[in-house]
């Protein structure tokens, strides 16, 4: 009997020790971390608002968190510099980590009905009749060229501006033969990110012709002519 005890004393031990190892365990695992890159403290980032500027102006902090809690598509700090001309696609709170599927580029749908007006700049609202419309969003660049009329080359007027909002469909009426008139869908009415002078360039560019615009990313490459044309004499104008 006295071997048998000295035997289940032994495993009891034994197994207290296996315990207390694995316990062990499991609390270092628990506690482990790992650096990623989250909206920090009293900040939020802005539908639009792209990682570059949000790094510049001090909205983004790299974090220490449990390996247990990182979420997946989490974003690390040396993930930033391939990704830094990407747009947030919804608003991002203090605190909350940073994911590659919250982010996106031209085109991608920005879930806000308009961003937010640039410190020193005004709104203009425009209608564009063109196709590549059905594709502009909230946070798209545009370059805005003017034609005077079928006998005159189409000049650059703005080479870069920023699309705020998007609103619903414009109506336009078209004559039919009969003298009656029948109502189209037109491109999406926007409001433009635009200084004084921008604004008043546009004005004059719409009474003098037609103002069509092409969707632009961070690769496009336009040029404003300096040569002798309508454009010019808009842009020089006092």
């Amino acid at each position: 009997m006295l071997v048998v005890a000295a035997v289940i004393a032994a495993l009891g031990v034994g197994l207290v020790f296996v315990f207390a190892r694995g316990a062990e365990t499991r609390a270092a695992e628990k506690y482990r971390t790992t650096s990623v890159v989250t909206v920090a403290a009293g900040k939020t980032v802005l539908p639009g608002e792209s990682i570059k500027s949000a790094l510049d102006t001090g909205k983004l902090a790299e974090t220490q968190v449990p390996e247990g809690q990182v979420l997946e598509n989490a974003l690390r700090q040396s993930d930033l510099g391939n990704i830094d001309d990407k747009v947030a696609l919804t608003t991002l709170y203090a605190g909350e980590q940073l994911l590659s599927t919250k982010f996106g580029g031209v085109g991608d749908p920005v879930e806000v009905a308009s961003l937010p007006l640039p410190t020193g700049l005004i709104a203009k609202p425009e209608s564009f009749d063109l196709p590549v419309g059905s594709f502009i969003e909230p946070g798209s660049q545009l370059a805005v060229f003017l034609t005077v009329n079928p006998g005159t080359p189409t000049c650059l007027l703005i080479d870069r501006v920023t699309v705020l909002s998007k609103g619903a469909q414009t109506t336009t009426t078209v004559a039919a033969e009969d003298g009656s008139g029948a109502a189209e869908g037109g491109a999406p009415a926007l409001h433009l990110a635009v200084t004084q002078q921008q604004f008043e360039w546009l004005q004059d560019g719409r009474e003098r012709g037609k103002l069509s615009v092409a969707l632009l990313n961070k690769e496009s490459q336009v040029q404003v002519d300096k040569g002798n044309n309508v454009c010019t004499t808009i842009r020089n104008a006092q």
